[in-house]
């Protein structure tokens, strides 16, 4: 059980921070936008869009970016980095990045042109709070532009590819520079529940044209099979454990026949029924089972009471800097579902069952005579 609720943890925690953090419930786009990156290829129909999604019970919150590649320079070095500007008011209503923030103030300052930055992508450059760095983009008339930029804070998320591949802008700021009017290229929607998303995504598309919307799991089919995946690794966890389970009862089954076979004999001998002796053997090992699974589920509930609290720290296997280099958190906090809990409960009972058969049919094949021979 702890294995499974460890297992949960992660796959759940990776799919929280990256839907609440990052990617949102859902996305628009252009249709080719996530493909070429142009910033001629914005969202049109912003505004019509924006109504609709006020209008709509499903939707709980969006924010509009304006996003494109660009280039970071500083005196040190080069970086070629993805800049998105943003809404900082109504992206701290649609998602909890600004939590990431570890030093510095978020964007909602008063200070001109700002900008936040990964503090990895940082300390590559030597950059500190209060330096400017030079951001170079494409407008959306394929014009190059250069503008500088004042920096307010340092964020650090979950990714450390991440943090030194992004930075954020204020929206405002970028759009005087990349283009003569409000221009919009995402648009993140947060909704009622996950399983939402795929109705409004519909919706949208059918609804609106030039534009493509897509769930989270379409916007990140990796992460999207990780959870897949993860149900079939559970699988595959909880089957070896119970095959585990099954030689334990087997073996201690069959060892409690043998050393019991002159007395099974004699029963047989004296008129007991076979079918008698099979139910005493099967009801031995069902008690045996529920006494040690009574126990077992005790020290498991107790223990993923204790770690859900404090998490588990998985950096004795590999530092924190390891976790962070393919986006995960290196404390992982088990969940384990009343229903997994029944389900655990189910498969041990009939693995037991199952493994309890052949001492059971083994015991009712014993002669009288020959038990009585052998002892």
């Amino acid at each position: 059980m702890i294995a499974i609720g460890t297992t949960n943890g992660l796959l759940k925690q990776r799919m929280e921070y990256l839907i609440e953090s990052e990617v949102t419930h859902a996305q628009i786009h252009h249709p080719e936008f996530l493909a070429e990156g142009y910033s001629w290829m914005y969202i049109s129909d912003h505004n019509q869009i924006a109504s609709w999604l006020d209008d709509d019970s499903r939707v709980v919150s969006h924010t509009f970016r304006t996003v494109t590649d660009g280039m970071l320079q500083s005196p040190v070095k080069t970086s070629g980095v993805r800049i998105r500007g943003i809404d900082e008011k109504s992206e701290i209503r649609t998602t909890t990045f600004h939590e990431n923030m570890v030093e510095g103030e978020y964007l909602n300052t008063d200070m001109r042109n700002a900008v936040i930055m990964g503090k990895s992508l940082a300390e590559e450059h030597n950059m500190e709070i209060g330096n400017r760095i030079v951001l170079t983009f494409e407008n959306v008339n394929n014009e190059l532009t250069s503008a500088s930029f004042n920096i307010t804070g340092f964020f650090q998320s979950a990714s450390s590819d991440y943090d030194e591949r992004n930075v954020f802008v204020r929206s405002d700021d970028f759009m005087k520079i990349l283009a003569d009017r409000p221009v919009y290229h995402e648009i993140g929607m947060m909704l009622r529940n996950e399983g939402q998303a795929a109705s409004v995504v519909d919706d949208l598309n059918s609804e609106f044209s030039g534009i493509e919307a897509q769930t989270w799991r379409q916007l990140s089919p990796e992460l999207s099979m990780l959870v897949e995946m993860g149900g079939f690794m559970l699988y595959i966890i909880t089957m070896i454990i119970m095959i585990a389970l099954a030689f334990g009862i087997l073996n201690t089954m069959l060892m409690a026949l043998f050393e019991r076979m002159r007395e099974i004999g004699m029963l047989l001998s004296i008129g007991m029924s076979r079918l008698r002796i099979f139910a005493m053997i099967m009801l031995e090992a069902v008690t045996l089972t529920i006494t040690g699974a009574a126990a077992g589920f005790a020290l498991a509930w107790i223990s993923l009471l204790y770690f859900t609290g404090t998490g588990i720290n998985l950096e004795i296997f590999a530092g924190a800097e390891a976790f962070a280099e393919i986006g995960w958190d290196s404390t992982v906090y088990p969940i384990m579902t009343t229903n997994e809990y029944i389900a655990v409960i189910l498969v041990v009972i009939t693995v037991t069952l199952l493994a309890a058969l052949y001492p059971a049919f083994k015991a009712i094949r014993i002669n009288p005579l020959e038990a009585a021979k052998d002892t």
